[in-house]
């Protein structure tokens, strides 16, 4: 059984060969070392300085040149190799490239960030622990409806996606199965609030109007890139990014998710449905108050299920109990345990993940985000080889 055929019975609630598994990303070196890879991201600052030294200070050239840098072929094959080659080392079963936010899509480049197609500003700075390159989320470059308004709207069209896309297949289909790609976009709450700041969209939220206009742009783009991933041939699955918590409960009310965002991700999942695609939701936080109201949309899994809220019922054992035959179940062990708790913890909750959760289908292992650079080695490596071990069905474990 193919990665693909794998993952696609899990999520029907069916059982395939094994419980297949995913990342969001592995940012951390001595993981990248051990399976004999480069870091995706490594040298990025120092790319944009030396750049931005070049051209004297003249950010637009320095803008261009970085765009035309980033759409080789070698550079494409480069990165991709780097972060998919690192998952199929791994043993992963599917990953994601994304083609919204993040270093692949900037309008301004400058000598220590960039500042993406929606308006976010990222800082690169370095990890001060083993000096791995980060972007970091700083603050929005719009402090009101108006600076927003002025701005050029965003472009689905943007031909760099459908190089990347076409990258992005091309190295899964020389994995010959053992490795599936999706794509992913940014959806319609996260890059919302990101554009202003939260000061700043907490104000605009009392201007319905308004809001509901930005809300909606972001819904029509994400809409209009899901139609591009169907004209070249997506199939399978899609990706949606969208912290909707924070550890001690919801970024906003129930009533404006229902509201302004609700109904563009129930949208998507008819138009990805219809094209036999299946949806993937992330969110950060404790969303308890409204998780019922998002499965209600469609979608078709949930990753990660944070694990350290502070929502005791937050709880992707209870959850399961309640929606296990309604949703796939992604993650969810804590990047904070895998950084500071043993091996023998890590196994040990792995194996009640797979034990609990895995049969009868419905259930994919993850982490409870992504792969930080704290995260030890051996429990990353402990993780990976509980599931290798347990993970085949039937699922056989005594604890």
């Amino acid at each position: 059984m193919n990665a693909r055929e794998r993952i696609l019975k899990t999520i029907n609630h069916e059982e395939p060969d094994k419980v297949p598994s995913f990342e969001l990303s592995i940012d951390n070196l001595s993981i990248c070392k051990h399976f004999g890879e480069e870091y995706v991201f490594q040298g990025m600052a120092k790319s944009f300085f030396d750049t931005y030294e070049l051209y004297k200070g003249d950010t637009e050239q320095m803008t261009k040149t970085i765009l035309v840098a980033t759409e080789t072929r070698s550079y494409m094959k480069t990165t991709m190799q780097r972060h998919l080659g690192l998952c199929k080392k791994i043993g992963i079963d599917f990953a994601t490239i994304p083609f919204t936010g993040y270093v692949s899509f900037p309008i301004k480049c400058d000598k220590t960030h960039f500042v993406d197609e929606y308006g976010r500003i990222f800082d690169l700075k370095k990890n001060p622990e083993d000096d791995m390159d980060i972007a970091y989320y700083r603050a929005g470059a719009f402090n009101n409806f108006e600076e927003y308004e002025a701005a050029p709207p965003l472009d689905p069209d943007n031909p760099r996606r459908e190089k990347y896309f076409k990258a992005m297949k091309k190295f899964e289909k020389d994995s010959e199965g053992k490795i599936y790609v999706m794509p992913s976009i940014w959806g319609i709450f996260e890059p919302t609030w990101q554009i202003f700041g939260f000061p700043n969209f907490s104000r605009l939220l009392t201007r319905s109007a308004q809001i509901k206009k930005v809300f909606d742009n972001h819904g029509k783009f994400a809409v209009e890139l899901l139609k591009r991933f169907i004209e070249w041939g997506e199939d399978t699955l899609l990706y949606i990014f969208g912290d909707f918590g924070y550890k001690a409960g919801l970024l906003m009310s129930p009533k404006n998710y229902r509201k302004y965002v609700f109904p563009w991700i129930t949208e998507i999942c008819k138009i990805a449905h219809k094209a036999g695609i299946k949806i993937i939701f992330h969110s950060c936080g404790d969303i308890y108050p409204i998780f019922e109201d998002l499965i209600k949309t469609g979608i078709d899994a949930i990753h990660p299920i944070e694990p350290t809220t502070a929502n005791p019922d937050y709880d992707i054992f209870k959850l399961h109990v309640d929606y296990g035959d309604k949703i796939t179940f992604i993650g969810n062990i804590s990047p904070q345990d895998l950084a500071e708790k043993t091996p023998e913890f890590i196994q040990d909750y792995t194996k009640k993940l797979i034990k609990e959760l895995a049969p009868g289908g419905g259930y994919i292992l993850s982490s409870g985000h992504s792969i930080n650079p704290a995260v030890k080695l051996e429990n990353f490596l402990a993780m990976h080889k509980t599931l290798e071990k347990y993970g085949k069905y039937p699922i056989k474990i005594d604890i």
